[in-house]
């Protein structure tokens, strides 16, 4: 099973973007999301942008995540 990975848009050279997640930086194509700006957090699947998300929703991936790493459960903390 494959999954895709918030990561930050640091820097945008034409179709490719520069993410972060973690303190790694990876490059992503826009191409499927030429709207990405600076700033936008953004899911990212086999080198590809998918989707544009804002910050609660990176906040309960990240939850999950964690849960599934074997973390206190915590989503049900978070405003929705």
């Amino acid at each position: 099973m494959c999954l895709a990975f918030p990561a930050k848009v640091l820097n945008i050279e034409g179709d490719l973007a520069t993410v972060e997640r973690s303190g790694v930086k990876r490059s992503a194509s826009l191409m499927l999301l030429p709207e990405t700006k600076i700033g936008d957090y953004v899911l990212v699947h086999a080198g590809f942008a998918m989707q544009i998300i804002d910050e609660q929703e990176l906040k309960i991936r990240d939850a999950l995540v964690a849960e599934m790493n074997g973390a206190p459960r915590t989503v049900e903390n978070l405003t929705l």
